[in-house]
């Protein structure tokens, strides 16, 4: 049986979709190879299910977190999609802008630098979808 009752969590994968967006989930889960395929479902039962569908924190809180995560281990490219989830999750520029701001102190100039860039660059090219 594949319905869940209405009661129930959203599953990994609608989270990842509501928060990422569903060009980026489809692009993920249709880049997949043979290796990457499991980390794929580890990623959405784990990170997405596991943690993101947990009660405590709303969306727009994690995504901010998330932000000063990634930009504390110096990872761009992978900023960029959460910078489009923060702003899916309601996360206004100035948030961002304060968060990437306070990870300068404690994850240094040059990582926030590179976080600033990155941020801009989805910023610049973001469209809410309707």
């Amino acid at each position: 049986m594949t319905d869940k009752p209405a009661s129930s969590k959203p599953t990994g994968i609608e989270v990842r979709r509501q928060v990422m967006g569903d060009a980026f989930v489809d692009r993920s889960m249709g880049n997949a190879t043979e290796l990457t395929q499991p980390f794929q479902e580890f990623v959405n039962e784990h990170a997405w299910g596991a943690v993101w569908n947990r009660d405590g924190l709303a969306l727009k809180t994690r995504s901010l977190i998330t932000l000063a995560a990634l930009t504390s281990l110096k990872c761009p490219q992978e900023l960029k999609g959460h910078v489009r989830g923060a702003l899916n999750n309601g996360c206004t520029v100035d948030e961002i802008r304060e968060t990437l701001m306070h990870c300068a102190v404690y994850a240094g100039v040059p990582a926030a630098m590179e976080a600033f860039r990155a941020a801009q660059e989805v910023i610049d090219s973001y469209q809410k979808p309707e």
